[in-house]
């Protein structure tokens, strides 16, 4: 399995009219590439390119005999350039918007040689730069699986994540308050409720609830930097796909949604399936049922990977690509 981080140098012009030179970095895990189908992953807010293996963040999805099998297909996933991740950092952060990293990302592939993917999955941001890429490139993906994510940026997230900006341009301990912030979006009321029932940390002196997001703002303050953040947080207030390209859009599409996302709502999730269903017959929609919010799509494994399981088990009977083989270990799985 190769999991070196790779680098493909790009110059790159951005919407906004900026120069940037790109060293966009990536992973390759299971097959090489071209030996089998390609799945492009897309990470989230936080996440990079290290999906599978002892330390991927997706390893519980992507793995040898995982319903992502690196055994069957060839997995690449991008840096989102400025993640920090490759130690790659942007300053000016409001020169990129969601487009422009759908852009480089397409870039990407075709350095790669890669004209067409099996499919494209891609959670929460990554989702959301999914949904750019596949407006911009409509015939680049037989499937295509948006998970706890919706093709635009709507009202309610915007807010949040523009107490989020507030937050991030203080001057004390500003990525911690941040986090602590997002931590509350991220999960729901009966998600805390349930898991810390007021119980009292006595040598800390607070709730173990308070306790608990202390813990997640210095954890994430020792892991990311600030400005990788403050990039992230405006790509995510920012996601807004052409809405007149969708109908050209060729990949079968299966939106998942969670019933109590409060980034995501799968009320607006259903709405974008139902228009999407006017107009294109390859629609589908699975919901993950749990207390936790927006961060299920990262906590419900089990659900995910019988969702996407069963994606694949309906999407190898229309795919041409799969070998014979490839099909009946999708089946026995």
């Amino acid at each position: 399995m190769k999991t070196e981080l790779n680098y493909i140098n790009l110059s790159y012009q951005t919407y906004s009219q900026k120069e940037y030179h790109i060293p966009l970095s990536y992973q390759i895990f299971g097959k090489d590439l071209f030996t089998a189908p390609i799945i492009l992953v897309n990470h989230a807010l936080t996440g990079n390119s290290n999906v599978s293996g002892e330390k991927g963040w997706w390893k519980q999805l992507i793995g040898e005999n995982k319903t992502i099998d690196t055994n069957t297909y060839t997995v690449l996933c991008f840096n989102i350039p400025g993640n920090g991740y490759d130690h790659f950092l942007i300053d000016e952060y409001e020169d990129f918007t969601p487009s422009d990293i759908a852009e480089i990302f397409l870039k990407g592939l075709e350095a790669l040689h890669i004209k067409n993917l099996y499919a494209i999955i891609g959670g929460s941001l990554g989702g959301g730069i999914a949904w750019e890429m596949l407006a911009k490139q409509p015939q680049l993906a037989e499937i295509f699986i948006p998970i706890a994510c919706d093709l635009k940026t709507h009202d309610w997230l915007h807010a949040q994540c523009l107490v989020q900006k507030f937050l991030l341009n203080g001057n004390d301990e500003p990525l911690q308050k941040a986090r602590i912030h997002a931590m509350l979006c991220y999960r729901t009321p009966q998600s805390l409720n349930n898991r810390f029932q007021n119980r009292y940390h006595h040598e800390n002196q607070r709730l173990e609830s308070e306790d608990w997001l202390i813990y997640h703002g210095n954890s994430l303050n020792e892991r990311f930097s600030l400005n990788s953040y403050k990039l992230m947080n405006h790509l995510l207030m920012n996601i807004n796909t052409d809405n007149s390209k969708l109908e050209k859009i060729g990949a079968r599409m299966h939106l998942i949604a969670v019933d109590t996302d409060l980034f995501f709502p799968a009320s607006e999730i259903r709405m974008c399936f139902e228009h999407l269903k006017e107009k294109k017959k390859d629609v589908f929609y699975h919901e993950i049922q749990s207390i936790h919010g927006h961060d299920a799509f990262l906590m419900e494994y089990e659900q995910l990977n019988n969702i996407i399981h069963n994606i694949f088990r309906m999407e190898w009977r229309e795919s041409e690509i799969l070998s014979d083989n490839d099909k009946q270990k999708i089946r026995n799985r």
